[in-house]
């Protein structure tokens, strides 16, 4: 099975990193290394799926592609 896309990226207003999951709405995670942020979003991801499977809610099959650039050099 894939497994769902994280993003992680640094926030200058937070002054540190924020990984979030686009196919899960709202899961998001603050660390203040990428490796952190991964970590603990890692930990929200298990958190989301339990309490969408505990409430009955529909748990979206992982979709998200990113867009990848290439420069020509």
């Amino acid at each position: 099975m894939k497994d769902y896309h994280i993003n992680i990226f640094y926030s200058e207003e937070d002054q540190g990193y924020i990984a979030d999951i686009p196919d899960l709405k709202y899961c998001s995670a603050f660390g203040e290394t990428p490796q952190e942020a991964l970590q603990e979003v890692l930990i929200a991801k298990t958190a989301w799926l339990e309490v969408a499977k505990e409430k009955g809610k529909p748990i979206p099959l992982p979709t998200y592609t990113p867009i990848i650039y290439q420069v020509a050099i």
